[in-house]
């Protein structure tokens, strides 16, 4: 007798459908249906985080552009992970983590956490009216300067490492 191993599937993902929901409900409806409870409840942080931004007397055109940037992204990034589940479903490698953070793999570089960590000191800050918001809409481009100057660190060290 042939005995066969049942596997218990997984739900399929509609990418369409986490594409729909991200579009009418841009606060974490999308990550909810692919069952990433923790990235819906950043993303949902992270909208009215920079909704009350705004609000509080925030550069409009920094946290407006910054907010248009985080629809567009939360959309594109609802409907990768949709695939990435439907992948790791059919038992194919899906190409990024979507269980959450166990699979996130160490790069050696702590800039982006410690430029994250600036931020949110920035925007604490902010919100206990220390330092004003226009004073972060004045100097949002030193931001943009220090990704750049990491881009170019990371590009030279690694052409340096090659030959």
């Amino acid at each position: 007798m042939d005995e066969k191993t049942v596997v218990p599937q997984r739900s399929q993902k509609s990418p369409g459908f986490a594409a729909f929901l991200s579009i009418c409900l841009p606060f974490g409806v999308g990550a909810l249906y692919n069952g990433q409870r923790n990235k819906a409840l950043l993303h949902l942080l992270i909208l009215f985080g920079l909704i009350n931004a705004i609000v509080h007397g925030g550069s409009g055109l920094l946290f407006g552009l910054l907010i248009a940037a985080f629809y567009f992204y939360q959309i594109f990034d609802n409907v990768q992970s949709a695939k990435a589940i439907n992948a790791a479903a059919a038992g194919q490698p899906a190409t990024e983590a979507v269980e959450g953070a166990t699979d996130i793999t160490a790069t050696g570089s702590i800039f982006w956490g410690i430029f994250l960590i600036v931020l949110g000191v920035l925007l604490t800050l902010a919100n206990f009216e220390i330092i004003p918001y226009r004073t972060l809409g004045d100097y949002w481009p030193v931001a943009v300067i220090v990704i750049g100057l990491k881009l170019v660190y990371d590009s030279v060290a690694k052409s340096k490492k090659g030959n």
